[in-house]
């Protein structure tokens, strides 16, 4: 295997190469590929993505961690509008590229699922064992007493403090929230946890905050443990994901990338592929599992 150095630097990987949907199938016709998916799997579910060709991260700034932890008035805008966002992300479905990968790791081609995504679709794909990298929306935690507890049961108080915010036309971010009006965001009431009247924060991980520690060591782990690297729709553009493409590429394994867009790992990668997720990943399936 070609690797690929910058002058006077390390290694780092293999070099890149754009391939074919054949390269993808013979990569996992090998089995023991483990799997990074990111937001771009999810845009067929309606959920939008931050730098794709749905992505909302020009006009979006999400929230941090610093300001959420910080400022009363950042939590009100957080919850005011996370608490309409969550309707449609309760709603998402999984979409064919989530069914996809459940069917390829059901029939022994894919051994580990890591996502990006806090969304909950691998999960209701059917792939319970999928590690969250960034947690999940569905899921509340107290910053004071750690208790953790059903995004849906705190759905029940916030309406029955707030009522039924309708926003006609409010376009849904990546991160499961909307923008509102100033006026709607002043009036919010947000409540407390039920056990000692602390700060609820959405079980996930902001902006400037850290991935928990033994959660990136299970990450590595599986990754260690697999033939080979798929990533599935994410750019990589955050370190938090693109240390695993980096991981394995060290360690001489093939990597693949499938994304509509060139992403910060291309340089790691010994295959891109810029296909439609869905129909891409159905389609390997079916060659695979063909009798």
């Amino acid at each position: 295997m070609h690797v690929h150095r910058t002058p006077g630097g390390p290694e780092t990987g293999p070099a890149p190469r754009t391939g074919g949907l054949a390269e993808v199938e013979r990569l996992l016709t090998g089995r023991d590929v483990a799997v990074l998916s990111g937001a771009g799997l999810s845009t067929e579910s309606g959920i939008p993505d931050y730098r794709g060709a749905t992505g909302s991260r020009r006009r979006h700034t999400p929230m941090t961690y610093q300001e959420f932890a910080a400022s009363e008035q950042g939590r009100r805008r957080y919850w005011a509008r996370s608490h309409v966002g969550w309707q449609a992300i309760a709603r998402a479905e999984p979409n064919a590229g989530h069914r996809a990968v459940e069917g390829l790791r059901r029939s022994g081609f894919v051994s580990a699922v890591i996502t990006q995504n806090v969304d909950g679709l691998h999960r209701a794909a059917g792939t319970l064992g999928a590690v969250e990298l960034h947690g999940g929306l569905d899921r509340v935690v107290c910053l004071g007493c750690g208790r953790r507890s059903s995004r849906a049961d705190l759905d029940l108080r916030l309406h029955a403090l707030n009522g039924s915010l309708v926003v006609p036309g409010a376009a849904l971010n990546p991160d499961g929230d909307v923008q509102l009006p100033d006026a709607l965001v002043e009036a919010f009431r947000v409540a407390p946890c039920e056990a000692c009247g602390g700060v609820l924060k959405p079980d996930v991980v902001f902006f400037g905050e850290s991935v928990p520690k033994p959660r990136v060591q299970q990450c590595y782990d599986l990754v260690d443990a697999a033939r080979a690297l798929l990533v599935l729709g994410s750019s990589l553009t955050v370190m938090s994901g693109l240390r695993f493409v980096r991981h394995a590429a060290r360690a001489g394994k093939p990597v693949a990338i499938v994304n509509q867009g060139a992403t910060r790992g291309d340089e790691y990668a010994t295959t891109t592929l810029s296909l439609p997720l869905g129909t891409t990943l159905t389609t390997l399936l079916e060659q695979l599992t063909a009798p």
